[in-house]
């Protein structure tokens, strides 16, 4: 029966993004669909975005449909089956007709298409695209690595099954030791090398071996370097790759190519990369507790009450190679636990929302749908579908992050660390993943403190301070239940509706 539903929910995107034809590439992260489309001008985007398991749409390099996590990987190969059966059915005469009419729609819409990458294609942003497209396949296992370490300390300060904890310790520890040679795959993957040459470069990185051998006169450690050096030693063996496809002979390309991509991307990061990226991990890893021992309340203020707006601006992708050398280093990240923040903020803005606009059925409708999403970590029912497009609760929902952070910082500042063992959760969600220098019970009570008053500030700010009186006035009333909140915000002066972030 659900997975009946599941290919319902398929069946009910297909023909709005323009039928199997228009689709070129369907992948999919832990919330969103991501599709490639031959042409943008097909998506009926209104008609998307009203589907009842829809929870928005972000345009980027990729069409991307918000459907949540777990519903997403389940409805995605439904969509997969069902691009490929119509495929398959429609005859070739009307595949070739519709070919033809595609290329036609897409001249047309060439232009258009053109400015909009312009806008978005910036060297940072693809940059940070490509960031995040290395590190995010690995976040489940980040995630479940990092509930099992959870478990078995809990087991092991209650010195319960002291004959299980060793197997935990090894299964949820495994996957850190060699993370290195995943980075470094996907790297080259990601860049367009061999991905099999990029892991194999990223290996010596954790190799026991490299303790025999010194560089700038220290002798190196495995895993020296973490994964910034995985992550530059796989970008040079991609370089070194292409240079050898460029001028080695196609008879001895077999033989010549891999050999000289890892000898000498080896060589360069053995007696370079391993030093040069050990020392900026540790300077990531002191500067990040320096910033919170020193600075903790206003530092956290800082972060919890602009991660939403890096969230919109795609800027958060950056924190994400930083997150992870910290927990390389130190075991978990201190600064995951203070970004959640934003997130609480947003659940008590849209506690507000609700609240204010006792007439507004439809946007009513979408925080009861969004709003469970929204306690667990995953914010962008609420980003998208109520506070962005009214414009001043989004501000709001940032004021309740940062009163949040600020408090989670102060107690870093007074010597409690609350710091996290993986990525990707957050909310609720991260409670089994929270880890500190103190008891679990102390880093619970401080992150869930930090929780309750991002979510009564971010109410109290929206509640007083989010609506004018014209705005009251405008969305204070029942409306169509199909109209969407851009919709809604586009026809309301004084409610401005931004662009969808780029995610």
């Amino acid at each position: 029966m659900a997975e009946n539903k599941n290919r319902d929910v398929a069946a009910s995107i297909l023909p709005l993004v323009g039928g199997a034809a228009n689709v070129t590439s369907v992948v999919h992260c832990m919330t969103r669909l991501r599709l490639g489309l031959a042409d943008r001008s097909l998506v009926q985007d209104e008609a998307l975005k009203a589907l009842p398991d829809v929870m928005g749409v972000v345009e980027d390099e990729t069409y991307q449909i918000v459907l949540g996590p777990g519903k997403v990987a389940r409805v995605t190969p439904e969509f997969e089956a069902l691009v490929e059966e119509e495929r398959a059915q429609a005859p070739a005469t009307t595949a070739a007709r519709t070919t033809t009419t595609a290329d036609e729609l897409a001249a047309q819409g060439a232009e258009l298409r053109a400015a909009r990458k312009a806008r978005n294609a910036t060297p940072f942003k693809l940059f940070l695209r490509r960031i995040a497209n290395i590190f995010v396949p690995l976040i489940p296992a980040l995630i479940g690595c990092g509930i099992i370490a959870g478990i078995n300390g809990l087991l092991i300060n209650l010195e319960w099954l002291p004959g299980v904890t060793p197997a935990l310790a090894a299964i949820a520890s495994g996957f850190m030791a060699l993370i290195a040679v995943f980075v470094g795959y996907n790297t080259a993957k990601e860049f367009g090398g061999t991905p099999i040459l990029g892991g194999a470069v990223a290996a010596i990185i954790v190799y026991a071996g490299v303790a025999n051998i010194s560089a700038f006169g220290q002798k190196l450690s495995p895993g020296q370097g973490g994964v910034l050096g995985a992550l530059g030693a796989a970008v040079l063996a991609v370089y070194v790759e292409k240079w050898c496809r460029k001028w080695v002979p196609e008879a001895v390309d077999v033989l010549v190519t891999p050999t000289l991509t890892v000898l000498v991307s080896g060589l360069v990061t053995i007696f370079g990369l391993m030093y040069v990226a050990g020392e900026v991990s540790t300077g990531i890893g002191t500067a990040a507790n320096w910033l919170l021992d020193n600075t903790g309340a206003f530092a956290g203020l800082v972060l919890g009450g602009l991660f939403l707006p890096l969230v919109m601006l795609g800027l958060h992708q950056a924190l994400i190679p930083i997150h992870t050398t910290l927990i390389e280093q130190q075991g978990y990240t201190v600064l995951l636990p203070i970004l959640a923040m934003a997130g609480a903020g947003q659940v008590g803005c849209a506690i507000a929302v609700f609240k204010r606009l006792k007439h507004n059925k439809s946007i009513r409708t979408t925080i009861k749908s969004a709003l469970p999403a929204g306690f667990l970590g995953v914010g962008e029912p609420l980003i998208y579908g109520v506070s962005l497009p009214l414009g001043r609760p989004f501000i709001t929902a940032c004021v309740g992050g940062a009163a949040g952070g600020a408090f989670v910082g102060l107690f870093s500042m007074l010597g409690t660390k609350v710091g996290s063992t993986a990525i990707g959760p957050s909310g609720w969600a991260l409670f089994p993943l929270l880890k500190g220098n103190h008891g679990l019970g102390t880093t619970c009570l401080i992150y869930g403190g930090g929780l309750l008053i991002g979510y009564a500030v971010g109410f109290l700010a929206t509640y007083f301070f989010g609506f004018s009186k014209q705005m009251l006035s405008e969305l204070n009333r029942d409306v169509d239940a199909g109209e969407s909140p851009s919709a809604r915000a586009e026809a309301t002066p004084g409610a401005p509706a931004p662009e969808p972030a780029k995610v």
